[in-house]
């Protein structure tokens, strides 16, 4: 309740607390005869004065003290007191201030344990993804949105994430169930697998509901470890067992019958290197594909120029093609741009693809390596500039229906004319897995009677990093 012109009634209180007691006494001493009213009029009115004076003061000081009350609470920044009249308000004034000011030293502590927490979330090398009640996504580390992408927060983990198993994990410990670890697989851009750990969290000092921590571990590792054991021994076992056998029938003819047939030493040891040779050559590329599928899922981050690797990859097997009547040309523009690759292996592309070319095209004819830069566009998974290296020959061709698995290990179109060429199986497996790691593109097209195109699609180097940034 106030009066006209906003003055609070108890302003109106006080001046009568104020002016009361000495208006009765007056009154009471009139009344006596003991003050004649001359004498006691101005007396009032000098008591009216000073009450209407105090209450000036105590309303202006009121009034600035809320004032300053109401900047304190919408200023995150320390404020002055104003100027106040009485000693009273001074202290009321400075106290505002000090709690003002321990608002503001907390609130600076809390923002920095903050900022300290989120460093340390995002330095954590698994994904870690917060959700809410519906699912949705509330917080996600550093590596979650570099593997997802930063679309993933404040949408459904079933936008970005589509394995049934984790979204089914999900909703049931949201519905208050146990703790839960689930398989994760990641086709793109190259298969991985995760394992998924997804339990309850309730934030302490929050009556919110139930909320869901997931965190994903890669076990790409492992799990491609425990492939390459299972396909080593299937694979291994039965490559292994014919040069095998050979060399364990004629070490036991040669140490029987062929004892003392010097001409039979002769043929016998030649085949004998032979098979040995080929064991050892299937050996060094089991070896060197387990080592590439291991470090397939991390790509490289060094700039190389293919050019280069081409051009000495050529110089090197140029007596090769020579020795079966085989011209190598290279066409190459002056400048192409560089790529994010790893030199060793991009060799090792370049090395087995155009061997292959030599091997299986005809003799007297011409196999071709043509480089060159893709400005834009998108060729299958590769998106923008890219750098393609073409390796065409002018062999007996590839039947269509063989095409899509040719890159299985140990597939051969022709296993006895592979066998005899000194080929493994695993040349164009190593190729494809190298290819894959550089988030490349290995395209394959060939007609029987004409001969065959092998072409791998490089991003280039701008490109690949913008690949990697929006990988997920």
């Amino acid at each position: 309740m106030r009066w006209e012109g906003g003055r609070p009634v108890r302003f109106v209180i006080i001046g009568v607390a104020l002016v009361g007691p000495t208006a009765a006494i007056l009154l009471s001493l009139l009344l006596a005869g003991h003050v004649d009213a001359i004498v006691a009029l101005p007396v009032l009115l000098v008591n009216i004065a000073v009450a209407a004076a105090v209450l000036r003061m105590i309303q202006t000081d009121t009034r600035r003290l809320t004032d300053y009350a109401d900047r304190l609470a919408e200023t995150p920044a320390p404020l002055s007191p104003p100027a106040m009249a009485s000693t009273a308000a001074k202290t009321i004034a400075a106290a505002l201030a000090r709690a003002h000011q321990d608002r503001l030293d907390r609130e600076s502590r809390d923002r920095a344990r903050a900022v300290l927490v989120e460093a340390v979330i995002d330095q954590l090398h698994d994904p870690v993804i917060l959700l809410g009640a519906g699912r949705e996504v509330q917080r996600a580390n550093k590596a979650a949105r570099d593997l997802f992408g930063d679309r993933i927060l404040a949408r459904d983990l079933a936008s970005t994430v589509r394995t049934p198993s984790l979204l089914e994990a999900a909703d049931a410990v949201l519905a208050g169930g146990a703790s839960r670890t689930v398989e994760v697989l990641l086709p793109v851009p190259v298969e991985r697998t995760l394992q998924a750990r997804v339990k309850p969290f309730r934030p302490p000092g929050q009556d919110g509901g139930l909320l869901v921590l997931l965190s994903l571990h890669d076990i790409t590792v492992l799990k491609r470890s425990e492939q390459m054991r299972a396909d080593f021994v299937a694979n291994a076992s039965h490559e292994l067992r014919t040069p095998l056998a050979a060399l364990i029938g004629f070490i036991e003819t040669l140490r029987g019958p062929a004892k003392d047939d010097r001409a039979a030493h002769e043929r016998f040891l030649g085949i004998m290197f032979e098979q040995s040779n080929r064991m050892s050559r299937l050996v060094n590329d089991l070896l060197s594909l387990s080592r590439i599928e291991m470090d397939e899922h991390s790509p490289p981050t060094a700039e190389v120029d293919v050019g280069k690797i081409v051009r000495n990859v050529a110089a090197t097997l140029e007596l090769r093609a020579a020795s079966r009547k085989v011209k190598l040309r290279l066409d190459q523009p002056d400048s192409l741009p560089a790529v994010v690759g790893d030199e060793d292996q991009l060799a090792q592309v370049f090395q087995n693809l155009i061997d292959n070319a030599i091997k299986y095209g005809k003799e007297q004819t011409e196999v071709t390596v043509t480089l060159s830069a893709r400005p834009s566009g998108r060729a299958g998974t590769v998106r923008g500039p890219a750098v393609t290296v073409a390796v065409a020959d002018r062999g007996d061709g590839i039947a269509r229906t063989h095409l899509p698995r040719l890159t299985e290990r140990f597939y051969r179109v022709d296993p006895a004319r592979s066998r005899a060429l000194g080929g493994t199986g695993l040349g164009l497996a190593i190729v494809k897995h190298i290819v894959n790691r550089h988030r490349g593109r290995l395209v394959i097209d060939s007609e029987v009677g004409k001969g065959s195109t092998f072409t791998v699609v490089l991003p280039a180097a701008g490109a690949a990093a913008a690949e990697r940034r929006d990988a997920g």
